[in-house]
C-alpha cells in the first residue's frame, strides 16, 4: 500500500470510493468540500493505493493556520488494516511541513464513527473540533 497525493486521473476512483463508503448526505457534503479543496490546494488530498486500486483517501485543509483532517474514507474490505492510520500520518506530515499552529480533527455527524481511528493514531478529544461548518471548504460561499 502506498499513500500519495491525489491526481486528476484518480477522480472517478475516489468518487466511487466515497459513494460506496459514505452516506448519501455525507457524500454530497464531502464532494463539495473535496472540489473546493482541490481548487485551493491539491497537496492536502491524499489517496492510498493498493496495486492499481484506490482503497482510501483523506481530505485535509488549512484554515487560520490550523491543519484540519476533514474526511477520511477507506474501502470496506481494506478497513482495519492500518490504511486509515497511514493516511492520517501522511496528512500530519503535510501539515507539519506547512508549520501549522495546531492539528485538529474535524468532527461532524458523519464522522463520529471514525474518531477511534484518530484516537489510535494518537489524537484525543482535545484535538477534536466540532465546528466543521466554520471551515472555508465547508462554508457556503455567497456570490
Amino acid at each position: 500500500m502506498h499513500v500519495r497525493s491525489f491526481q486528476l486521473s484518480d477522480t472517478s476512483s475516489v468518487t466511487a470510493l466515497l459513494e460506496d463508503v459514505l452516506s448519501e448526505t455525507c457524500y454530497e457534503e464531502t464532494m463539495e468540500a473535496f472540489a473546493r479543496q482541490l481548487s485551493w490546494d491539491t497537496e492536502l488530498v491524499l489517496v492510498a493505493q493498493e496495486e492499481s486500486e484506490i482503497v482510501g483517501m483523506i481530505i485535509g485543509t488549512i484554515d487560520n493556520n490550523n491543519g484540519y483532517f476533514y474526511r477520511i474514507a477507506v474501502a470496506a474490505e481494506y478497513q482495519r488494516k492500518g490504511i486509515g492510520k497511514a493516511l492520517i500520518e501522511a496528512m500530519k506530515q503535510r501539515f507539519l511541513h506547512r508549520n501549522v499552529n495546531k492539528i485538529m480533527v474535524t468532527v461532524d455527524v458523519h464522522n463520529e464513527v471514525v474518531l477511534p481511528v484518530y484516537e489510535s493514531a494518537g489524537y484525543s478529544s482535545n484535538d477534536f473540533s466540532r465546528a466543521a461548518h466554520r471551515l472555508s471548504i465547508v462554508k457556503k460561499i455567497s456570490v
